[in-house]
C-alpha cells in the first residue's frame, strides 16, 4: 500500500482479532488507534494518524453490551470530525436485529433505532452479513452491502461429502435461507415447526420432512442459548438420522448454550467468527469470513460489483 493509502481500516476493541485477519489479508496495516476508559466507565475515541481525505472501514460487529454500538458510534463521530473523505462501517453482526418490527403493542423498534444513530452518526455506507431480516437494509437511507456467509459455509459443507445429505432449518422462519443452500447443494429440505411460550424458550417442536438414514444439516443465522438447535437435533436423531450437524453466522451463545451443544446430539456446531467465542465446547467450530470481508472492501474501493462474489 503507498504512503498515501486510497483506504484506511480501523478497529473496535472486540473485533481486532477479525480487522487484523481483514488487513492481513488486504495487505495492509491496522490503523492506529486509542480508546481511553475513565474509572466510571466512559470512554473517549481517538485516531492517532491522520485519516484526512481517505476511505476509512471501521470494523466493530455491535453484539450485546451496549459498549461495542457505542465505540463504534464515537468511532464514527471522530472521523467524521477528523475530515475522513467517506466513513464505512464493516458490522459483521448486526446488533438489535431481533427488533425489526412491532411484533406486539408499545415496543421498540431496535433494528431501526440502531440504524439512525449510524445513519446520525455520520457513515456513508454499511457493509454487514446475514442480517436477521432482509428489510433492515430499508431502515437505512445509505448504500448497505449485505453480505452472505454462504460463500464460506457452502465450500465446507461439500468438503465434508455427506452421502445423503439434508439440509435442514430448526424454525420455519429460517426457511428461505435452508431453502437456498438445498437448491445450490441439489439436497432435500426439511423444516422444523416450533411454537414458544417465551423468549429463549421452545414448547414444543414436529419435524416437515424425512430424515430417516439421512445426514443432516441445520441452517440457522443466530444461536443465543441453543434450545432450538440442540432440541432439532435431538429429535432428528430420535427420527432416524445418522448424524446431525449445525451452520449459523453468528456465535452469540449466551449461557447455557455451550453447555447445551456439548451435552446434545450435535457432531458439531460450525459459526463465522463474526463474533469473538471464548468458552470452551468441543463441538464448536469457526470459519473465518476474513478474506471475504477483504475481497468486499477492496471491491468498495476500487468501485466494482459486491454481488458477483456471492455464491448464493
Amino acid at each position: 500500500m503507498s504512503e498515501k493509502a486510497p483506504f484506511l481500516v480501523f478497529s473496535g476493541t472486540n473485533s481486532r482479532y477479525l480487522a487484523e485477519k481483514i488487513c492481513a489479508s488486504l495487505n495492509c496495516p491496522l490503523g492506529q488507534m486509542n480508546i481511553t476508559h475513565f474509572a466510571d466507565g466512559e470512554f473517549a475515541v481517538s485516531y492517532e494518524e491522520s485519516i484526512r481525505g481517505a476511505n476509512v472501514f471501521l470494523v466493530q460487529s455491535t453484539f450485546p453490551n451496549s459498549d461495542n454500538l457505542m465505540e463504534l458510534l464515537l468511532m464514527i463521530d471522530a472521523a467524521k470530525r477528523a475530515s475522513a473523505k467517506t466513513i464505512n462501517a464493516v458490522v459483521p453482526y448486526f446488533g438489535w436485529a431481533r427488533q425489526d418490527r412491532k411484533d406486539k403493542p408499545r415496543v421498540s423498534i431496535g433494528a431501526k433505532l440502531v440504524a439512525d444513530l449510524l445513519s446520525v452518526a455520520g457513515i456513508d455506507r454499511l457493509i454487514t452479513m446475514d442480517l436477521h431480516a432482509d428489510q433492515i437494509q430499508g431502515f437505512f437511507d445509505i448504500p448497505v452491502d449485505h453480505l452472505y456467509a454462504s460463500a464460506v459455509f457452502l465450500p465446507y459443507i461439500q468438503s465434508l461429502k455427506l452421502e445423503d445429505l439434508v439440509i435442514a432449518t430448526p424454525d420455519v422462519g429460517g426457511s428461505k435461507r435452508a431453502s437456498t443452500f438445498s437448491k445450490y447443494l441439489g439436497v432435500p429440505l426439511v423444516l422444523c415447526n416450533k411454537s414458544r411460550e417465551k423468549a429463549n424458550e421452545v414448547a414444543s417442536m414436529q419435524i416437515i420432512g424425512d430424515v430417516k438414514d439421512k445426514n443432516v444439516v441445520l441452517v440457522d443465522d443466530i444461536v443465543d442459548t441453543a434450545g432450538t438447535i440442540t432440541k432439532a437435533a435431538d429429535i432428528m436423531l430420535a427420527a432416524g438420522a445418522k448424524s446431525v450437524r449445525a451452520i449459523a453466522s453468528h456465535c452469540v451463545m449466551s449461557d447455557p448454550a455451550s453447555f447445551r451443544v456439548q451435552e446434545s446430539g450435535l457432531t458439531e456446531m460450525v459459526f463465522t467468527d463474526s463474533i469473538p467465542y471464548s468458552k470452551k465446547c468441543a463441538k464448536v467450530k469457526q470459519l473465518s469470513i476474513a478474506d471475504m470481508f477483504a475481497e468486499t472492501i477492496r471491491r468498495v474501493v476500487n468501485n466494482e460489483s459486491i454481488s458477483s462474489q456471492y455464491l448464493i
